[in-house]
């Protein structure tokens, strides 16, 4: 009996000098004096974005260096391909119909978290063929906030998952 007390002592101590503070602040007396952000508080808050371009590098044509993100949740979406909701390509050999449907598909992906184009920051390309580029920009600055655009990255691949598409876009987003 002496051992089971003795035991349940002991976890007790363990407890309380490893317990946590309740209210998500550190032990240490510094960070007792700093406000504590509640969930709620930080969902009510606009994440601060700030677009980027460093005057030591080349001004990019149509997107941005860096893109910085401060609070709201991320939003990741999968690279989205010329595919209709029943599946069928769309455009078949066409890239700025391809483009079209990948910028529509992107679109109701971020729609469905409530986000916009608005929210996007960062946008990485797949293309079969990049002598297209203007066709597939003049369909990009459809959806992006063209005064402060995402940040990019464009890759010419040999071939995307099914034979026929020319195009896959993934993106990033940051929604309060």
């Amino acid at each position: 009996m002496k051992k089971i007390v003795l035991f349940l002592l002991g976890v007790l101590v363990v407890g309380i000098v490893f317990e946590r503070p309740s209210n998500g602040q550190s032990s240490g007396s510094a960070a007792r004096s700093q406000k504590v952000v509640t969930r709620r508080d930080e969902s009510r808050r606009r994440p601060k974005v700030r677009f980027i371009n460093p005057t030591q590098l080349a001004k990019p044509p149509g997107y941005t260096h860096v893109v910085e993100v401060t609070g709201g949740r991320t939003i990741y979406i999968a690279g989205q391909i010329a595919l209709d909701s029943s599946g069928n390509i769309v455009g078949p050999g066409d890239l700025p119909a391809q483009a079209e449907q990948v910028f529509a598909n992107l679109k109701a992906a971020l729609e469905s978290v409530g986000a916009t184009f608005k929210d996007v920051i960062k946008l990485n390309y797949y293309v079969t063929d990049t002598s297209q580029l203007p066709a597939l920009r003049a369909v990009r600055d459809r959806y992006v906030n063209t005064a402060a655009p995402p940040a990019s990255t464009l890759v010419q691949v040999v071939r995307l998952a099914r034979e026929g598409l020319m195009i896959e876009v993934e993106a990033v987003a940051v929604v309060p």
